[in-house]
């Protein structure tokens, strides 16, 4: 299936059954490794839909981790990162001394896992694992340690389940990838 949309295409990268399989195996391999007094630390916006699923997933492990969320933007509306990791509002107080787990849709260039870790550490982390939905190394600029991936992808522009472009396309239940002029000229 191939979406058309005014700004490209949207071709299928990963579709919902394999999500759905990878959430559950994640949270079973989460399951052997994490202590049970977790907090699972979520990025907004772009996976809001992906914790979730993650959350649940958990929970058929035993786990019930208390939830907070970091607003992030590095993209705006563009298909490449502006270079600068911005942080909307703050870290949430209730982290000190707290074991967390860092959700995130996609590490790319490493930058907003790197600046999250540093606002974690000022903010008196007991300790942190990283989790990305999506890894994308062949953009790495800055390393950054990975606890658990759900999938490597090649260096295209995805959307859908909760990841966007310009707030569109999150309401995908698949990951695809975004065909546009500025990265596929015609």
């Amino acid at each position: 299936m191939v979406a058309s949309t005014a700004h490209g295409r949207i071709r299928p990268l990963i579709d919902q059954q394999r999500l759905a399989q990878r959430v559950e195996a994640l949270a079973a391999e989460m399951a052997a490794r994490l202590p049970r007094d977790l907090t699972m630390l979520v990025l907004l916006k772009g996976a809001f839909v992906f914790a979730a699923d993650l959350l649940r997933a958990l929970a058929h492990h035993g786990f019930t981790p208390r939830v907070e969320f970091l607003r992030l933007a590095s993209y705006g509306h563009g298909t490449r990162s502006r270079g600068r990791v911005e942080v909307i509002g703050g870290v949430p107080e209730s982290l000190a001394d707290r074991r967390v787990l860092v959700v995130d849709d996609i590490q790319d260039t490493g930058r907003t896992l790197a600046r999250v870790l540093e606002l974690l550490r000022g903010a008196g982390v007991r300790q942190v694992w990283t989790c990305a939905l999506l890894d994308k190394p062949s953009r790495r600029e800055v390393e950054v340690p990975l606890d658990f991936r759900g999938f490597e992808v090649p260096d295209v522009f995805v959307v859908g389940y909760g990841i966007d472009f310009a707030e569109r396309w999150r309401e995908l239940p698949w990951i695809g990838h975004l065909e546009t002029e500025d990265t596929h000229p015609c």
